[in-house]
C-alpha cells in the first residue's frame, strides 16, 4: 500500500502575526514557518503505518515556493521515503491545490492519501474535501483513531456533538486531527540522512492547472482590540451590572 501525504508550510503556531502596514497581508519575512500542525500528525500516522507493515512506501508532497522544500526534508527525516515539490508562487487557493493534488494522486496512485484537517494560516478547512470529489474517492474528515478492518477503513472523527464512527472503501482521503496521535522529533542523524532522500520538483504549469485566484484579497487587518475590563465592590454590583450592562441575567 502506497500513502501520500499533503503538507503545508505555514508562519510557526508560536510566532506572533503581524499585519502589513499597507494591509496587504501578514508579515512573512525574516520569520519563523513550519509544517502545518494537523500535517505533522498526518505524516506521522502514515509513518506508523508504514511500521506497522500495512504501508511500503509514504510520499509526502507539498505545493509552494522555493522554501517550501524545508517542510519536505521535515517529513522526509521523521520517516516519508521520498518528495514532491509543487513550485508556486504567491497566494494559491484550496481548489488549486485539490486540481494539482488531483493530478499528483493520478500519477503516483496512491491507495490512501492524507492531510491536516485544516490549515492554521487560512482555516479553510477544504482541500480534502474538494480532492475527494474531484477524484469521486470517499472521505473521512477529523479523523482521531484509524483502523484498519477487512480491506476497509474505519475512522472516528471528531464532531461538534461527540464522536462519530465511519467505514470507507479503499482508496480514500483522510483528513487528520491534532488528537490523533503525537507526532515525533526528527533525529540528527534522520536529518542528515534526510538530506539524500529525493525530491522531485514539478511546476504547476507542467500539470496543465490554472491556479489563477478566484478570490480578491482587498485588505487583511486586526481584529479591535479588547476592552480593558472593570473591578466591582460586591457581589450586588456584579449582578447589577450582569442584568443591566451584560444583559446575560
Amino acid at each position: 500500500m502506497k500513502i501520500l501525504v499533503a503538507i503545508k508550510r505555514v508562519i510557526d503556531y508560536n510566532v506572533q502575526v503581524r499585519v502589513k502596514e499597507d494591509g496587504s497581508g501578514v508579515v512573512t519575512d525574516n520569520v519563523k514557518m513550519s509544517t502545518n500542525p494537523p500535517d505533522d500528525n498526518a505524516i506521522e500516522e502514515a509513518v506508523k503505518i508504514k511500521e506497522s507493515g500495512k504501508a511500503t512506501e509514504v510520499i509526502a508532497v507539498t505545493v509552494g515556493e522555493e522554501k517550501a522544500q524545508e517542510t519536505l526534508r521535515k517529513a522526509l527525516a521523521v520517516g516519508a521515503d521520498r518528495g514532491i515539490h509543487v513550485k508556486v508562487d504567491g497566494i494559491i487557493e484550496p481548489l488549486a491545490v485539490s486540481k494539482i493534488l488531483q493530478k499528483i494522486v493520478d500519477k503516483e496512485k496512491p491507495d490512501l492519501v492524507f492531510m491536516g484537517k485544516q490549515a492554521i494560516d487560512d482555516d479553510c478547512n477544504q482541500t480534502g474535501q474538494m480532492l475527494s470529489a474531484l477524484l469521486n474517492w470517499p472521505q473521512a474528515t477529523f479523523a482521531s483513531k484509524i483502523y484498519f478492518k477487512d480491506g476497509k477503513l474505519e475512522v472516528v472523527r471528531e464532531i461538534d456533538e461527540g464522536l462519530e464512527t465511519i467505514e470507507v472503501n479503499l482508496p480514500a482521503i483522510v483528513t487528520c486531527d491534532l488528537r490523533l496521535n503525537e507526532p515525533r522529533y526528527a533525529s540528527l542523524p534522520n536529518i542528515m540522512k534526510a538530506k539524500k532522500k529525493s525530491i522531485e520538483q514539478l511546476n504547476a504549469s507542467d500539470l496543465g492547472v490554472d491556479i489563477t485566484p478566484r478570490i480578491q484579497q482587498i485588505k487583511v487587518e486586526e481584529p479591535p482590540k479588547r476592552k480593558a475590563g472593570i473591578k466591582v465592590a460586591n457581589v450586588a454590583e456584579l449582578v447589577q451590572k450582569l442584568k443591566n450592562e451584560a444583559k446575560v441575567i
